[in-house]
């Protein structure tokens, strides 16, 4: 079984996510269910069919969660300074094609959000920048090309 890295905060929410979806939205939905079908005849009923839907949704990323927390590892942010780039850690990297910087800190899959500068250890830039130091460039092919990045900064 492989290993998914994560933070302890990642962790945590992905607890809580499984919680709510537990406690909350799995209720929730069976009282729809329960509601549609009082409605009648359920083969021409949009509601009932819509809930149902709801319902394999919610038990499939129930059963998605609960498989990810059994394969996650917690990997504790020292704070330390690093010469590598490790997990956890934020680079600054130069973006040669572009000319211009960017940041992107390192973390698991689940706690990925490209837009807000979070990027996975799996992704191909991620992979890329692991064991890597300040002065190194890197050369990734990523969906949009090769790009080409000088490593600036790790912290």
């Amino acid at each position: 079984m492989e290993r998914i890295p994560i933070t302890r905060e990642g962790l945590e929410r992905v607890k809580e996510e499984l919680t709510r979806m537990e406690r909350v939205e799995r209720p929730a939905n069976i009282r729809a269910i329960e509601e549609a079908r009082g409605h009648g005849d359920l083969s021409e009923n949009a509601e009932y069919h819509a809930a149902k839907e709801r319902q394999s949704f919610i038990e499939g990323r129930i059963n998605e969660l609960r498989v990810f927390i059994g394969q996650s590892e917690v990997i504790e942010l020292d704070g330390k300074p690093s010469d590598t780039v490790v997990f956890g850690k934020t680079v600054r990297l130069y973006d040669i094609n572009s000319e211009e910087e960017t940041c992107y800190q390192l973390l698991g899959p689940y706690e990925s959000a490209p837009e807000e500068g979070r990027i996975s250890v799996t992704s191909p830039i991620g992979q890329a920048l692991i064991g890597m130091k300040v002065g190194d460039e890197v050369r990734v092919k990523t969906p949009r090309g090769i790009q080409e990045f000088e490593i600036l900064e790790i912290s």
